[in-house]
C-alpha cells in the first residue's frame, strides 16, 4: 500500500508544486506515494462560499470557521481512517526528523492547511488534529509548510532515494549536523581537499567526520548536543 497523503487547501493549484518533480515528482508517478487536494471552499453551505468570519472577542483579521473545516476533513478522512490528522501552524510542536521518519512509516497523513489569523481551536479539539511547526516565523498561509513536510516524509519512502544510506548520514538522523563534503576537482579556488578524505583509511575518514559534524553543531546550533551521545 502507497503512502497516501490528502491535503485540506484553499489552493489546491499549489499542489503538487515542487513535489511533483524530482524525487517526489518520480516516486508519485511511480505510485509509491499518492496526493489528494481537498479544496475547503467545496464545503461551505452560503452562496458566497464563505469559509471563515470574524473573531470571537474581536480583533484583526478572519478565523476558519469549523464547521466549514469539518465538514471538508470528514469527507477526505472517513472514519476509522488510521491517517494522522495534523494542520500546519506556526504554534505548533517543532518538526524533527524523527518525528518525519515516525510519519513515513505510516499510511499517511491528513494535512490542513490554515489561513488567516488561524483556525476555530474547537475544530482541531474536534477532530483531533496535532499542530506541526516547520520554524519560528509566519507564512502567509500552511501550504508551504505542507509542501515542505511532505517533502521530507516522501524522500524517507522505501525506494525514492537510490541509496537508503544516504538517509542515515544527514543533518539530525543522528541528532548532529551534517559534516562537510567535497568532490573533484582535489584543487579549487587555491583550496585542496582535506588529506584525510583522499587518504583511503575509512577509519580515520569516520573520525574526522564525527568531529566535524561535532565542530559545526557545536558552533551552529549547540542546543542539539544535549541529545548527543
Amino acid at each position: 500500500m502507497s503512502f497516501a497523503a490528502s491535503v485540506l487547501t484553499l489552493y489546491p493549484e499549489m499542489f503538487p508544486g515542487a513535489l511533483g518533480v524530482s524525487l517526489a515528482g518520480r516516486a508519485l508517478e511511480a505510485g509509491t506515494w499518492s496526493l489528494d487536494t481537498v479544496q475547503i471552499r467545496d464545503f461551505a453551505t452560503d452562496r458566497h462560499r464563505t469559509v471563515d468570519d470574524t473573531p470571537a472577542g474581536g480583533g484583526a483579521g478572519m478565523v476558519m470557521r469549523a464547521d466549514v473545516l469539518a465538514r471538508a476533513i470528514d469527507s477526505a478522512a472517513a472514519e476509522g481512517d488510521p491517517r494522522p490528522r495534523l494542520l500546519m501552524s506556526p504554534r505548533g510542536k517543532p518538526l524533527t526528523q524523527a518525528k518525519v521518519r515516525e510519519l513515513a512509516a505510516g499510511p499517511g497523513v491528513v494535512l490542513l492547511c490554515g489561513r488567516f489569523e488561524g483556525v476555530d481551536q474547537r475544530l482541531i479539539e474536534a477532530r483531533n488534529l496535532e499542530e506541526i511547526s516547520i520554524g519560528d516565523y509566519i507564512l502567509s498561509g500552511g501550504e508551504p509548510a505542507a509542501l515542505v513536510l511532505l517533502d521530507a516524509i516522501v524522500r524517507l519512502l522505501p525506494g525514492v532515494m537510490g541509496n537508503d544510506q544516504s538517509g542515515e548520514e544527514e543533518s539530525f538522523e543522528n541528532g548532529l549536523l551534517e559534516h562537510p563534503h567535497y568532490t573533484r576537482p582535489q584543487e579549487f579556488d587555491g583550496r585542496l581537499i582535506p588529506e584525510v578524505l583522499v587518504s583511503g583509511n575509512h577509519a580515520k575518514i569516520a573520525q574526522w567526520r564525527r568531529e566535524q559534524a561535532e565542530r559545526l553543531t557545536r558552533e551552529r546550533r549547540p542546543d542539539l548536543l544535549d541529545g548527543v551521545k
